[in-house]
């Protein structure tokens, strides 16, 4: 208890009180008349009988109310909730987390949305794209100090990155209780999840210097939720260009099988559109979701497939952070859409090329792009 919650005064003591008759003169003098010229000692009240008793009441009265806030303080002190993690901020910005030392990790998993999105939910299986911070959140036992009941740290956070994102697939990532919270949540949403070691990362947190005794708080903004295998959506559009390759869909999940033809390739970018989606149209700052291959005109070989890799990727429109074929094909494109781009050199990776690639100097290059999901 605090010093202004404790109560007032000293306890009541029973007191010996003399009578009338052992006082002696001038100790007493009858009708309060004046003990001596000057004095000012028992002097009679200038007050009348009604005056002086509005004073005793007005007395009374502030003795009430101050009792009454000295009341009123002790219940707050003892109804006052208690101390909580706390996580404020606007939705995509680096979050503000407090974690007090009075409150101990988890012992089982609880999520909250302090967020709510109004995109579509997650599924399990789905492409999760994440802005996400996370804190180690281990017990601990100060002796000297009975109220510490933990000590905290931020591990890891990729708002420190920029707009960019981390992309897991739900269901298969390594933090169980991270999984398991997302599912149901609606893109948009920040999720605040309470991870006891059980549900964290396992026996994969010593690679990342969280013990088997951590539990973990994770912050996640969901950007955006592709569910698995996604596929266009929209009107198929036919090609009559003999000079330009064929696309054929070989089914949900699977890459196009692309035929280059015989000759040369375009000398000029050409941007085709194979399914037109009905969703938004990408434009400069967009970041675009999509499954992609890339292939070389002069053999057919892919160079890249997110298809293969099984894991389809977000790309930013119009900043110069791709390829420029990338960046002028996309542009305009709606959500929902299958376009095949044929990039000449200096739409793609210039007179240098990508070795690593194997893509030369003067190589076209031909992409099939399925545009899937934007934010």
């Amino acid at each position: 208890m605090s010093e202004d919650d404790k109560p007032r005064g000293e306890p009541a003591v029973k007191a010996k009180i003399p009578s009338a008759k052992s006082i002696r003169s001038p100790e007493f003098t009858p009708h309060g008349i004046s003990a001596g010229r000057g004095s000012g000692l028992n002097r009679p009240s200038a007050l009348t009988a009604k005056q002086a008793k509005r004073r005793r009441i007005a007395a009374i009265a502030g003795a009430v109310v101050a009792v009454v806030a000295i009341a009123g303080g002790t219940t707050y002190y003892l109804t006052r909730p208690d101390p909580a993690v706390s996580v404020t901020g606007a939705f995509g910005k680096a979050p503000k987390v407090e974690i007090p030392t009075e409150v101990a990790p988890p012992e089982t998993l609880k999520a909250s949305t302090p967020i709510v999105g109004e995109g579509n939910e997650v599924a399990k299986g789905d492409t999760a794209f994440l802005q996400f911070a996370y804190y180690k959140w281990s017990p601990k036992d100060d002796p000297e100090d009975s109220k510490v009941k933990s000590s905290s740290e931020k591990a890891e956070s990729t708002y420190e990155q920029g707009d960019g994102v981390t992309t897991i697939k739900v269901g298969e990532s390594p933090v169980k209780g991270l999984d398991e919270s997302l599912v149901g949540k609606t893109v948009g949403s920040r999720v605040v999840v309470e991870i006891p070691p059980e549900k964290g990362f396992g026996e994969q947190g010593a690679q990342v210097g969280v013990s088997k005794n951590d539990s973990l708080l994770f912050v996640a903004d969901i950007r955006a939720s592709v569910p698995q295998n996604a596929v266009p959506k929209g009107t198929e559009k036919k090609v009559d260009d003999d000079s330009l390759p064929t696309v054929e869909d070989k089914g949900a999940g699977k890459a196009p099988e692309v035929k280059i033809p015989d000759g040369d390739p375009p000398k000029g970018l050409k941007a085709v559109t194979l399914i037109e989606g009905t969703g938004p149209a990408l434009a400069k700052g967009d970041k675009a979701i999509m499954n992609y291959q890339g292939q070389l005109w002069r053999n057919g070989e892919v160079f890249d497939s997110s298809w293969k890799s099984g894991q389809m990727q977000a790309f930013p429109i119009g900043e110069g952070a791709t390829i420029p074929g990338f960046d002028k094909g996309l542009t305009g494109v709606k959500v929902g859409s299958r376009v095949m781009l044929v990039l000449p050199p200096k739409e793609g990776y210039g007179e240098e090329g990508n070795p690593q690639a194997g893509i030369k100097g003067d190589d076209t290059l031909v992409f099939v792009v399925d545009v899937l999901a934007k934010f």
